[in-house]
């Protein structure tokens, strides 16, 4: 894993998306060397429409990536080959289709039909090659880092299943686990260590790369500290379990985390510098977001209005930064007495209070787009975690540890726990989206958001988590 601004990126990604940026730049190049062939050469550098290539090698490969990325190409989940190619293939017809505007737009960047027509097949063939070998060459062992697990209870337990959730295609391998005096078993026997060398003896001996601490009680000589420090030395990585699953993951894992976790590892920054480039950030995004969806918001205001009696927006109040309620704006997308009991209830699947333009509306998350207005007046920002009612808070606060660390940071209209998880319609679901929230809200940043904000697209498109 390799951290940028406190965000873990698979180092296979990151030299996955350097690879196919390359290919994508080059394949201008190919297009025109084929196209042209020896004749090229013998073109008078001012006379030729197609130089300087470069400008337009550029182009092309920063908007196929950026529409790779929002079909969710480089996200650390581990899919099927043929979901990989299936989107794939989406991504070069929409990256045509995207090429085709800009070339019409700007007709200096045209390189002609023969020429694009080349460099676009080259670039599809190259990158589908290119991903084939990913997918081979990220199935090995081998090529993975190789962790000892100090511990066999219910907390490295977690290990065992994270492994087994991700098929062979994460990025560690567990060599075994190592039992403590006294403990309960709660892997397989055939994966604990019999070995009754030192920790560090061990270690080499199986060629560790990293030792993940999979035990609760660590005082009272729960741990044997002379020999993990004799690792340290040896040059053997030392990870507690929180750490391992937020850098594994990308989320805080809820089980495994404490207090003394939360005070002493880096995150949960605040400052005003970081307010304001963020608030920036929301502003620029939110005109520029407003003045693409205005069509789309008054079309739906009148379908609203046409499909069902009531308000075209409604007024809820929600839990913002530092618990502090306010009016989250939305389009209607229930019937007026969907809570005729006054009870709040969570949307669920086939949700009947639903209309038929809402379903619409709340599949596509059109029905977000007025919240637009309360980024712009300082009420939420544009990526963080999903604002609840506080009748949900106050009872999720009682039942969910840390629940309320959520609203260190300002709400949004689309966040790292939306594009990561489902809905969240009950407790589970909502521990399930904490991890997430908690994860933002210790390494947001800039760079976090832009990421987040590529993968909302996959998420309309595909209707991810909708209810």
């Amino acid at each position: 894993m390799v951290r940028i601004f406190k965000h873990y990126m698979p180092a296979s990604l990151l030299v996955l998306g350097a690879v196919e940026t390359m290919i994508l730049f080059l394949s201008m190049y190919a297009g025109v060397a084929i196209r042209f062939e020896k004749q090229f050469s013998s073109i008078p550098y001012n006379a030729s429409p197609v130089l300087p290539i470069y400008p337009k090698a550029i182009v092309f490969a920063a908007i196929m990536l950026g529409i790779m990325i929002a079909m969710g190409l480089y996200q650390r989940e581990h899919q099927p080959q043929s979901w990989h190619y299936g989107r794939l293939g989406v991504s070069f017809i929409a990256g045509l289709a995207a090429m085709a505007l800009v070339f019409y737009a700007v007709p200096r960047l045209f390189l002609g039909r023969g020429v694009f027509g080349i460099a676009y097949v080259i670039a599809f063939l190259a990158i589908a090659g290119v991903r084939l070998a990913y997918f081979t060459a990220t199935g090995y062992d081998a090529n993975k880092r190789r962790i000892l697990v100090l511990g066999t209870g219910t907390r490295a337990a977690k290990v065992d299943a994270l492994e087994k959730l991700g098929n062979g295609r994460q990025g560690f391998c567990v060599v075994g686990y190592l039992a403590l005096q006294g403990a309960h078993h709660f892997v397989a026997k055939d994966r604990i260590l019999s070995d009754e060398e030192s920790l560090c003896a061990i270690a080499k001996k199986y060629d560790v790369d990293e030792i993940v601490i999979g035990v609760r009680d660590r005082r009272g000589g729960g741990l044997p500290i002379d020999d993990l420090l004799q690792c340290k030395l040896s040059g053997i990585d030392i990870i507690d379990l929180p750490s391992f699953f937020e850098r594994e993951t990308g989320y805080v894992h809820l089980q495994s985390m404490n207090p003394s976790w939360m005070i002493f590892s880096d995150g949960f920054d605040r400052g005003p510098l970081r307010d304001a480039i963020k608030r920036i950030f929301d502003v620029l995004f939110s005109v520029m977001l407003l003045a693409i969806s205005l069509p789309v918001i008054i079309v739906t205001a009148i379908l609203i209005k046409l499909d069902s009696s009531g308000p075209v927006l409604y007024h809820q109040e929600r839990v913002g930064r530092g618990s502090v309620p306010f009016d989250v704006l939305k389009f209607r997308s229930m019937r007026t007495d969907a809570e005729k009991d006054g009870k709040p209830r969570w949307a669920s699947q086939n949700d009947d209070r639903i209309t038929r333009v809402g379903r619409v509306i709340r599949k596509l998350r059109i029905d977000e787009l007025p919240q637009i207005f309360n980024v712009l007046k300082g009420e939420m920002s544009f990526v963080g975690p999903r604002p609840e009612r506080p009748y949900f808070v106050d009872q999720l606060s009682q039942q969910i540890p840390f629940f309320v660390c959520r609203h260190n940071v300002k709400p949004g209209i689309t966040g790292w726990a939306q594009i990561r998880c489902s809905y969240g319609a009950s407790v589970e679901e909502a521990i399930e989206k904490l991890q997430y929230d908690l994860y933002y809200v210790k390494n947001h940043s800039l760079f976090l958001d832009l990421v987040v904000i590529f993968q909302t697209v996959q998420v309309i498109l595909f209707g991810k988590g909708s209810r």
